[in-house]
């Protein structure tokens, strides 16, 4: 454990604040417990309403529209807000920020399981992704100033094995708490069950997670803020909205307006390099974490593309129960913790193979999977399917633990907040991507209707595209370093 997360002065070895302390050792594994689970809690509720739409579409009336903002509402906050969130970290404490992020999202998540429509429904999850954008940085940033050296990859290695089971469990929690129907209460309990959680996060938090600034903390680029936040919405919400309205000018001329706003943006950001930016663009030259960002955006691209759309072939294309579709995401999910496993053991000896070999192996199983798909049709049961989505899982799961360990490795501690709100952007703003894709290749075929073989042959086109994206996120993992000797910054 870093002194750094202490305000970066020594301690005396046998002091109750030195890491080599008993007691703090013990409050270092509840601190990483903490943050764990808030990470778990955050990326499941990312997934956990894609097996449950159907139930939510029936019970609420939601249309086609509704049910992407359903994912959309709750992504875009999040990639929005992520940017300034970890910026908000670095200057006024990390812990704090996270303790404010989780009494909105738990909020939230009391109301979405209160919702009776799909507009309250919609806007309680836009209010959940505010408090992620608020909590995420927070764990990412805590990690790489708390940790350092061998414990530092293993502590990565464990948030890749949550990242993992938390985009699989979402699905297989929304089944199955769905198919229970608890109490009479349908889909709720799959929000419902966040609030213990986030009060346990809130409690614990607040007696274990260590407090980290900046030393010279300085005030928010606001300008900064309004212009990212202004640029995102505008690019994502004609991508979102195109397909629904069948592509009006507004919708390009939005698209134009946004790219414009960005770029002013990082205009403004340049020029705002020795005032407290938003975004510390010297971080970018840093070939290690622009090419490691630019392969999260990839990796969150082919998640949000995937796995919504893989539901839906399920239950829509395949006929099979929220039971059953869980079922297959156990699958997955096993697979996942199999090569986050491998992963978190290894701690960084093989560098960039690790998750490269990862990419080619999900690559080959998606290859594998979708000439199955394609060859059995209505007739591809559940054990048929087994092999080639837990090896997806497998691959996928060697991916998130070293891709985020060495993005941020030589990441100064003055910057570990906005380099980790960057990093999650890129996760977030990829899944949001992914998700407004599948207008384009999912959609685009099905128009909303519930017909089995026109899922199905959607689906297999989309994996067309899964698969250029996992090729893609393999190549830029070739701007991370071969060894991983080479200290982080300070």
């Amino acid at each position: 454990m870093s002194s750094s997360a202490l305000g970066n002065e020594p301690h005396h070895p046998h002091s109750p604040h030195s890491p080599h302390h008993p007691r703090m050792a013990f409050a270092a594994r509840i601190a990483l417990l903490v943050l764990l689970v808030a990470e778990l809690m955050d990326i499941l509720d990312q997934s956990v309403v894609l097996t449950a739409l159907p139930a939510i579409q029936e019970s609420t009336g939601a249309g086609p529209a509704a049910v992407q903002w359903l994912t959309t509402g709750y992504s875009l906050p999040v990639a929005v807000g992520l940017i300034t969130g970890g910026r908000l970290g670095d200057l006024y404490g990390r812990r704090r920020i996270l303790l404010i992020g989780t009494v909105v999202f738990t909020s939230a998540s009391l109301l979405c399981g209160l919702a009776t429509g799909p507009g309250v429904l919609i806007g309680a999850r836009m209010l959940q992704g505010v408090g992620v954008a608020l909590m995420i940085p927070q764990v990412l940033a805590t990690l790489h100033v708390t940790f350092e050296g061998q414990n530092r990859s293993k502590a990565f290695g464990l948030y890749g094995a949550v990242l993992s089971l938390a985009n699989v469990l979402g699905p297989v929690m929304g089944g199955l708490l769905t198919e229970a129907d608890l109490f009479g209460l349908s889909w709720r309990p799959i929000f419902l069950i966040n609030v213990p959680v986030g009060l346990a996060v809130l409690l614990m938090g607040r007696r274990f997670v260590p407090e980290s600034t900046v030393q010279k903390a300085d005030r928010l680029d606001l300008a900064g803020m309004l212009l990212s936040a202004l640029a995102v919405v505008l690019i994502l919400f004609p991508l979102t909205e195109g397909h629904l309205h069948h592509w009006p000018l507004w919708c390009f001329a939005l698209l134009a307006t946004g790219l414009l706003t960005l770029a002013v943006f990082l205009r403004h950001q340049r020029c705002n390099q020795a005032n407290a930016p938003l975004v510390p663009l010297p971080l970018f030259r840093n070939r290690q974490f622009s090419g490691g960002t630019a392969a999260q955006l990839m990796h969150g691209l082919l998640c949000g593309l995937f796995f919504m759309t893989w539901t839906l072939y399920l239950q829509s294309g395949l006929g099979m129960s929220p039971f059953h579709a869980a079922v297959a995401f156990v699958l997955l999910s096993l697979g996942e913790l199999a090569g986050a496993t491998i992963a978190a053991k290894s701690a960084g000896r093989f560098a960039r193979r690790l998750p490269q070999a990862g990419a080619l192996v999900a690559l080959a199983a998606m290859a594998a999977y979708g000439l199955q798909a394609a060859a059995g049709q209505a007739d591809l049961s559940l054990p048929a399917m087994t092999a080639p989505v837990v090896l997806i899982g497998f691959g996928l799961g060697m991916v998130s633990g070293p891709l985020a360990d060495m993005t941020l490795a030589r990441v100064p501690h003055e910057d570990a907040g906005a380099a980790s709100g960057l990093f999650n952007t890129a996760m977030h703003l990829g899944i949001a991507l992914g998700t407004a894709l599948t207008a384009l290749v999912f959609f685009a075929t099905t128009d909303g209707s519930p017909d089995a073989a026109l899922n199905r042959d959607a689906f297999i086109d989309v994996l067309w595209w899964v698969g250029a994206l996992l090729a893609l996120l393999w190549t830029l993992m070739f701007t991370l370093p071969k060894r991983t000797d080479t200290p982080a910054a300070h």
